[in-house]
This record gives structure tokens, C-alpha cells and sequence, in this order.
């Protein structure tokens, strides 16, 4: 099933950057696919038969790559659709590639800065694993024998390791049931999950900016490829993560149907768009160069949420070593306390 296929960034952006350049050096479509088709294999020859078979037909290429809604977005589908039409498509794919390789930069920035946070993560839970799993299990049989008290910290740990290693069926089961339903959830109110996380306090301000840089980048690929921006609009409210700001999009447009420009639309979201990029939009507009100024725009914000992210990932490695102290002193100190009354008692005697 078409619908199902999906491709790596890596492979679209070979797959579309091959394209341009046949189509640049004057390689007939058709040509141009037989050619490619001799070396690739996987999703990517599944597309390239399916748009060899519509080419025959006498279809076009954006009929083809609408069939495979997993590897190509609307934005995607509508950007060929339109350089078919004007009769630019090598000069249109250039440019889809290289949005495809900010996009996909983009996106491996935030991966990156998350790689630190999650690995010091998945160690203290390892940590914590093998002292529920070998070590607490050997102190509790001593301090049981020896009739120690015990502080909360050290009997919450004992009841943590008891679960674990004598309900180990119950405790799985009930994690598989919990997961499971979360990703129900998930899947059904998936905007709504999403939208909790992208209202964290640092979360927020990243989320925003990288929202903003994604609906600038689209809207200046859609307008410089002709589109009008009514149409440019209606397709980038799908490129953002917020749904406040897929709505602020969605209202521009219906005030520019209405006979208004760009600007005044964007005005009524002003705790979201920043006053700079409304002023950059409005100049744009009177100066007829709204697609520029969309660009200038998209490098402006990429250059902050690069700053963003430096700044969330400085930030992020102290406080969760912090916490990770914290939490690793907390468990020696409910382990050795106990330890310490049983000597205590010892030198007593």
C-alpha cells in the first residue's frame, strides 16, 4: 500500500536532490527516472515505479507523489504541483531540498541537545535497577535479623525492591497496561498530549521559536514558488507544532480574504509573533518582497533557536547532575544509615 510507505530524510533528500539535477542538466523526466531507478531499491524504487507509471500516463509528478502522503506533505505535493505549472520544476526541487536539509538540521539540533539529558536519565535508573535488584535485598535480610528501626527513606527503597523482585508479573503487566493506554491516548488526543509538553516553562520559548522558523521557511518556499498566500497560508498552519499558532495562521488568512493585509492578521497574535517579524512582514508587503522577507525571517529565527538550544543544553547539564546527586546521595544515605545505628549499637555493647 502506497499509503504506508514511508522514506528517511536521507532518502528524500537524495531521491529529490537526483531529480533536480537531471531536470538541470536538461534530462528528460522520464529519462531522468529510468536512469535513477537502475540504482535504488526499498520505498524508494516503489515511488519511482508508481511515478514511471503515472509519467507514461501522461500524468504529472505531483499526482504521483500525492499517492505516498508518508514521504511527501502537502507542503511538499503543492510546491511540484505549482513548479509544474510554471514550468520550473528543476529550480523548485533545488529549492525543496534544501528546505528538506534545514528542516532535517533542524530537527537533529534538538535531538542532539536531548542526547545528554536522556543518557544521564537512563544511567540512574540503571543505578537504581541494580540497587533494588542486588543490594537492598542482602540489606534487608540484616536488618530484619537484627530488628534495626528503619527511616522512611530506607523502608520506601525496601517496599520499591519487594515489588520488583516478588511482583515482578503484576509490576510488568501493569507497566504494559499503563503504556498501553497512554499511547491510546496518545494517539487519539495526540494535539492535546503534545500541547501539555510544549507548555512547560523552557519547553515553551523553544517551541515557539522553532515554530515560527518552520512557518516562515514554508511560507517563503510557497510564496517564491508562485503560490498565492491565501493557498501558502492554508498549508503552512500543517508545518507547526502549536496549535496557537496554527490558529493565529489560520485567522491571517481568513483577514486577508477579508480585504487585509498579512501584518494586521499576525497583529492579533502579538504575544506569539514577535513584533520584529511583523515589522519585517509589513515592510515586505509594502515593498512587494513578502517572500524575502519570509526568508530573512527563517535565518533570523534558525540563528535564535540555535542560541536557544546552546542555552537549554548549558543549562540542562547542571541541574540534572544536580538532581542525579541528589537523588544517588538520598539512596546512600537511606542505605547507610541504618548501617551506621547497627555499628552504633555494636559499639554500645
Amino acid at each position: 500500500m502506497a499509503f504506508n510507505i514511508t522514506l528517511k530524510t536521507s532518502e528524500k533528500i537524495e531521491l529529490v536532490s537526483n531529480l533536480a539535477t537531471m531536470l538541470t542538466a536538461g534530462i528528460p523526466i522520464l529519462d531522468a527516472v529510468n536512469s535513477i531507478l537502475e540504482d535504488t531499491k526499498g520505498s524508494q524504487r516503489k515511488i519511482l515505479e508508481t511515478l514511471k507509471a503515472d509519467l507514461i500516463q501522461g500524468k504529472q509528478i505531483y499526482t504521483s507523489f500525492a499517492k505516498f502522503p508518508r514521504c511527501f506533505d502537502k507542503v511538499t505535493v503543492n510546491l511540484i504541483r505549482a513548479a509544474e505549472e510554471a514550468g520550473n520544476l528543476e529550480v523548485t526541487l533545488k529549492d525543496l531540498r534544501d528546505h528538506i536539509q534545514a528542516d532535517a538540521e533542524f530537527t537533529d539540533k534538538i535531538r542532539f541537545a536531548l542526547i545528554y539529558p536522556g543518557l544521564i536519565v537512563c544511567l540512574f535508573f540503571g543505578l537504581l535497577l541494580v540497587m533494588l535488584i542486588y543490594v537492598i535485598p542482602r540489606l534487608t535480610e540484616v536488618f530484619v535479623r537484627l530488628k534495626v528501626p528503619l527511616p522512611l527513606p530506607t523502608k520506601i527503597l525496601m517496599y520499591m525492591s519487594d515489588i520488583l523482585l516478588k511482583h515482578t508479573f503484576y509490576l510488568i503487566a501493569g507497566l504494559a497496561i499503563f503504556g498501553f493506554l497512554f499511547y491510546l491516548l496518545f494517539k487519539s488526543q495526540k494535539r492535546l498530549v503534545m500541547e501539555f509538553v510544549y507548555r512547560l516553562p523552557v519547553v515553551s520559548t523553544l517551541i515557539r521559536q522553532i515554530d515560527l522558523a518552520r512557518f516562515s521557511r514554508s511560507l517563503y518556499l510557497l510564496l517564491s514558488s508562485g503560490l498565492p498566500i491565501t493557498t501558502a497560508l492554508e498549508l503552512s498552519q500543517d508545518v507547526v507544532l502549536r496549535a496557537q499558532t496554527s490558529n493565529i495562521i489560520k485567522k491571517s488568512r481568513e483577514m486577508i480574504m477579508a480585504g487585509k493585509k498579512f501584518s494586521d492578521g499576525l497583529r492579533a497574535g502579538k504575544k506569539v509573533i514577535p513584533s520584529l517579524m511583523i515589522k519585517l512582514i509589513e515592510a515586505g508587503e509594502k515593498s512587494g518582497q513578502l517572500e524575502q522577507s519570509m526568508h530573512d525571517i527563517s535565518n533570523t529565527l534558525d540563528y535564535q533557536v540555535s542560541n536557544t538550544l546552546k542555552a537549554f543544553t548549558a543549562l540542562m547539564e547542571p541541574v540534572m547532575l544536580i538532581i542525579v546527586s541528589l537523588s544517588v546521595g538520598g539512596m546512600m544515605i537511606s542505605i547507610i544509615a541504618p548501617i551506621y545505628s547497627i555499628i552504633s549499637q555494636v559499639g554500645g555493647r
